[in-house]
């Protein structure tokens, strides 16, 4: 059902916790199916994150989308991460479950709204950025997790 790599950052989950005074913070999610999904960015002076960290509450696909997606964007400039869509997340572990899709959306999601809370913070617009929608995640909650 799962990958291999889903298996290995599930169990072995990168950049896990908090990072203390982060440029971004980003929380997704929806307590109704029990993902939520909070991204930490370290941002330097020229617009590259320098470190990520994630906490996850949610199923094991959660948590390795949370840890991919912190792969991914580290050493990244905001730009770059910018354009890591869910997509990308779910084929550097090589696939989800079609239930599991919504586990990826919160990741690319989670980067999105952190990069967002980097903007307000710093006073400046990035290209293509959208405000995070208010709201819960949308997600299937009957599905088992």
């Amino acid at each position: 059902m799962y990958s291999e790599k889903v298996m290995e950052h599930f169990s072995n989950p990168r950049n896990v916790g908090e990072i203390e005074n982060p440029s971004g913070t980003g929380t997704v999610g929806n307590a109704q199916c029990g993902d939520i999904m909070r991204i930490y960015l370290d941002i330097d002076d020229n617009k590259i994150i320098r470190d990520v960290k994630f906490k996850t509450f949610g199923c094991g696909a959660a948590i390795a989308t949370s840890s991919m997606a912190t792969e991914l964007v580290k050493g990244k400039s905001i730009f770059e991460a910018l354009k890591i869509t869910n997509k990308a997340v779910m084929e550097a572990l090589d696939g989800l479950p079609d239930v599991k899709v919504h586990c990826s959306l919160l990741a690319e999601e989670a980067i999105h709204a952190a990069l967002w809370d980097y903007a307000e913070k710093n006073d400046i617009k990035i290209e293509g950025l959208e405000k995070p929608k208010s709201g819960d995640h949308k997600c299937d909650i009957s599905q088992d997790k």
